[in-house]
């Protein structure tokens, strides 16, 4: 009885230390936001849609939390020319738009960071776009 013991737990053991890994994590490297539109909505305020990627296959990423954003004229040479950021509702899994207050017409980067669900990393990227006025 006690080798039957003996034996099963030696086989148990064999069994989960042979089991493979089954969580693949992916690095914040391994995605990417690009500009999709930006359109003006109306005095000072440009409406940017931006899709997530994976990188590996261009597919777009659904459901990530943006949880920071920045707009500024960087592009333009004025990094201290900011504008307010506003989510709006996406129109396509994978898209998140904004509204952001464009004061000036030219050269705008907008800064994101999101959590991609079962990631443990981080996802921060910029995009740019001209705003017209």
């Amino acid at each position: 009885m006690l080798s039957k013991l003996l034996r099963a737990a030696v086989l148990g053991a064999a069994l989960v230390t042979s089991a493979p890994a089954s969580t693949a994590f992916a690095a914040a490297s391994d995605y990417r936001f690009e500009l999709a539109s930006a359109r003006p909505a109306g005095p000072g305020k440009t409406d940017v849609t931006v899709r997530l990627v994976r990188v590996r296959d261009g597919r777009p990423v659904p459901d990530a939390v943006v949880f920071q954003t920045r707009a500024d004229m960087a592009p333009a040479g004025m990094p201290t020319m900011t504008g307010n950021v506003a989510p709006q509702p996406g129109q396509q899994p994978g898209t998140y738009r904004f509204q952001v207050d464009t004061g000036m017409a030219g050269g705008w980067a907008l800064t994101l960071s999101a959590k991609v669900q079962g990631e443990p990393e981080t996802v921060r990227s910029t995009v740019t776009f001209n705003a017209a006025q």
